[in-house]
């Protein structure tokens, strides 16, 4: 296999795990919704597998994230050359990051389990915006290049 191939196998298998990392995270809070949204007991016992889940979860889409970027640059350095649309979907990739982290600080850290569900809506909101910015990565690299 050639070192594009491998770059280009490199990348979308991580992009490709980035966005399965959210999938799987909406599947478990879906799931553990009526357990954090009810009583005491339960709500302990959830938030704990929950911030478990999420400990494992973040190792993976931080390597799937810098496999991304990196192969990226890696990509764009050596085959596709620094052009305006490869700047385009940096800066796109950057405020993707940025308006995920900026969301999880300001609306996620700060529940308490149980909690009612007008606050675990919140989670909901962080999925909008990643799926969002994956639909508008996507569109950009695909559709508008």
């Amino acid at each position: 296999m050639n070192f594009h191939a491998l770059l280009r196998f490199t990348h979308i298998t991580g992009f490709a795990a980035w966005f399965g990392t959210i999938f799987a995270t909406l599947f478990l809070l879906k799931t553990l919704e009526p357990g954090l949204t009810g009583e005491q007991k339960q709500a302990e016992e959830h938030s704990l597998l929950l911030r478990r889940f999420i400990k494992l979860e973040t190792k993976v889409a931080d390597v799937a994230v810098i496999s991304v970027l990196f192969s990226g640059l890696l990509l764009a350095h050596f085959y596709e050359g620094w052009k305006p649309w490869v700047f385009a979907k940096i800066g796109l990739m950057i405020l993707q990051i940025a308006l995920t982290i900026g969301y999880i600080i300001k609306a996620i850290q700060p529940i308490a389990y149980p909690c009612d569900a007008a606050k675990y809506r919140a989670w909901y909101k962080l999925f909008a915006i990643s799926f969002s910015m994956f639909g508008v990565v996507l569109l950009v690299t695909f559709f508008l290049r």
